[in-house]
This record gives C-alpha cells, structure tokens and sequence, in this order.
C-alpha cells in the first residue's frame, strides 16, 4: 500500500496519474485554483452553472475546443438528459460558428471518457479543406495552443447572442 501523498505531492502528479489514484483530474484542477491545467482565461468562451466551453491547450487542430460538464459524470450515459441535450445544442451551434469564424471545412464532434474516473465532455476538432477527411483527424498531432484575441471574442460574441434568444 502507497504512503498518504500529501496535497502538494499530490497537485504535482499528471492527469494520467491522477486517474490511476482514482481522481479525476478535472475536478482537482477545479478544485485547487487550475493547479493541473493552469489559467484559461486565454482559453474560456463560455461558461455556467451546468457547463464551460474552452479552446483546448493543446489542440488538434486551431479552433479545437472542449464542452465540459461542470458536475463530474464519468460519461454521458451518467448525465442527465437535460445537460446532454445542452451540451448538443451548443455543439451544433460551436460547429457553425468555428466555421465560419475559423473557416474551416467541416467540425468533428467526439466524446472519449476514459478511464476509471475520467470526466464527461466533448471534443470539437475542426477540419481544414486542405486535410483529408476521416477519423484520422481524432488523433492528428498535438500543436502548442495559439491564442488569436480576435478570433476568440468573435466566437464568444456568437455563442453570447445564441444564449441571449
């Protein structure tokens, strides 16, 4: 049996690690003031009591972005229906507003929980005219995250107006 870590040991593991202890990472982040993830102000579009909407830290993609429930639900077959249609509606409408604010061609919607105490959320990974098409685009390389200021407030002032009708 491991010795108790304590929580400055603690806020020093990976996500990866975090999970294997039973913790979910995101919650922790959460919890202990962005400790695992760091500061997304950069990042956040959209948030409230049931979800947040973010560009991703390392995307896939430019424009790749995360729903993300607030409450932990390991999956959304936990969730309730009302915060699933939620999480749909504003995927419908992330996916046309990142392609008209990103240009891009088309946007790929994935959810993958996984793991013993993973956190339920969806992907939106764009996909450019000049990518192949295909599920190859799940897994495309990692890139640094590029913060574009402009681009950012157009896809906040968009999803600001959807909630606002």
């Amino acid at each position: 049996m491991e010795p108790k870590m304590n929580q400055e040991d603690v806020c020093k593991l990976s996500p990866a690690e975090l999970v294997d202890r039973g913790i979910c990472p995101t919650c922790f982040n959460r919890a202990n003031g962005g400790v695992i993830y760091g500061d997304i102000a950069d990042k956040l579009i959209y948030q409230d009591e049931e979800i947040e909407c973010f560009f991703v830290a390392n995307p896939r993609a430019f424009g790749h972005m995360c729903i993300s429930a607030m409450e932990h639900y390991h999956d959304m077959s936990e969730a309730p229906d009302h915060l699933n249609e939620k999480i749909v509606r504003f995927a419908k409408r992330f996916m046309q507003i990142l392609c008209e604010v990103y240009g891009c061609e088309r946007v790929y919607l994935c959810t993958m929980c996984d793991g013993p105490n993973n956190h339920y959320h969806v992907q939106l990974i764009p996909r450019y005219a000049d990518e192949e098409r295909g599920s190859r685009n799940f897994v495309k390389p990692r890139k640094a995250y590029c913060f574009d200021e402009e681009k950012l407030n157009a896809v906040r002032a968009r999803i600001t107006a959807f909630c606002e009708k």
